[in-house]
């Protein structure tokens, strides 16, 4: 065991479950070859990494992903309790810098994760920003429960919402690269490697 968590978050991909907005516009099928490619892709980044990590699936343990790896299903009501459980369990199992991640980033990397942990030894949280006004990673020293609790999740207000709290607070915040998850068609066009992949 080291003294660095990853946390992965994944949906469990199932046709008509995942990338929900982006099916609007492109039909479940595609959707799932996006999601599918998307998992992937946070696999590999993920693979190199010199820190314990643990994934947590939505709804049921798929043992053919991160094989290596321990795995959890997510427990809470909604995305903030999730996560607020997930840390809860990896401090009180002694660990003492802990980063979360979707699993929805064509552009993670282990650069950006392993860069996520070293700011987490200068400030007490930290966020990776993503570019719809949420974010795409938390990073934290020790659990800080408000940040999980009464937020608008999915919404463009997010992390600034966030912040403002924290600064309140009077709480050290690290921000690390911005990067683009995909929600959306306008997304997607982004990236043609994967624009590629649907039919």
């Amino acid at each position: 065991m080291t003294k660095d968590l990853l946390i992965v978050f994944v949906k469990n991909i199932k046709l008509g479950k995942v990338k929900t907005r982006l099916a609007k516009t492109i039909g479940d099928e595609n959707a799932f070859e996006i999601y599918k490619a998307l998992v992937e892709i946070t696999e590999k980044a993920t693979q190199n990494l010199s820190v314990d990590i643990r994934i947590y699936f939505s709804d049921v343990i798929v043992n053919s992903k991160w094989q290596d790896s321990k795995k959890y299903v997510q427990v809470g009501g909604d995305l903030g309790a999730r996560m607020k459980n997930a840390f809860k369990t990896g401090f009180e199992d002694g660990y003492q810098r802990i980063v979360l991640i979707g699993s929805d980033l064509p552009t993670i990397s282990d650069k950006i994760i392993t860069n996520a942990f070293k700011e987490l030894g200068e400030n007490s949280l930290v966020f990776g920003p993503a570019e719809d006004g949420g974010y795409y990673l938390i990073g934290l020293t020790k659990l800080h429960g408000t940040i999980f609790t009464n937020k608008p999740w999915s919404k463009e207000n997010l992390l600034k919402i966030t912040l403002a709290e924290l600064q309140s607070n009077k709480i050290n915040v690290s921000l690390i690269e911005t990067l683009n998850d995909i929600d959306t068609f306008e997304d997607l066009k982004q990236f043609p490697e994967l624009l590629n992949r649907i039919s």
